[in-house]
């Protein structure tokens, strides 16, 4: 059986916070596959989270982003993730790394805090995702590849 073959199965990475409450907003797109999470710091986890999180180490671009890297290849050889889905930051490039080696499929979510200049993590992941992604149109003289889809925010008020 081919990767192609496999069901499939979702890594979504993401540093708490922001970051995080941005791929919470793509639940949409994901809660039909299989999926599980990686962060990179301990957090009260909310119900849809537990028992399907991973926590790596909290690098800032330090050494501890080789730990990541065999962090994450541990955790992609536990769970053969076919897909990688990240908004960052720290965390997205040794996984994005890691995912590349393993043939996992790579898509990076800009930030929707980087309005009108790129974050060194989509900087880097630009030439590493299969698929790019920036949510402000400023971005496209940055990213001339890459697509702009709008923010991932609904800002619909009494939703």
């Amino acid at each position: 059986m081919t990767s192609q073959d496999r069901p499939i199965k979702i890594c979504l990475a993401s540093s708490v916070g922001g970051h995080l409450h941005e791929m919470l907003q793509l639940k949409p797109v994901y809660e039909g596959h299989q999926h599980f999470y990686v962060l990179n710091d301990r957090i009260s986890l909310p119900e849809a989270l537990q028992g399907k999180t991973y926590f790596i180490r909290h690098s800032e671009r330090d050494l501890l982003f080789f730990s990541n890297i065999w962090e994450a290849i541990r955790i992609f050889r536990r769970e053969r993730p076919t897909h990688l889905i990240s908004t960052g930051a720290g965390l997205a490039v040794p996984l994005g790394l890691v995912a590349r080696a393993f043939g996992v499929k790579v898509m990076y979510i800009e930030t929707f805090g980087a309005i009108r200049r790129p974050t060194l993590t989509g900087r880097l992941l630009y030439w590493i995702a299969d698929r790019f992604v920036y949510q402000w149109p400023y971005l496209s003289e940055y990213y001339p590849t890459a697509q702009y889809a709008g923010t991932i925010f609904d800002f619909r008020v009494g939703r």
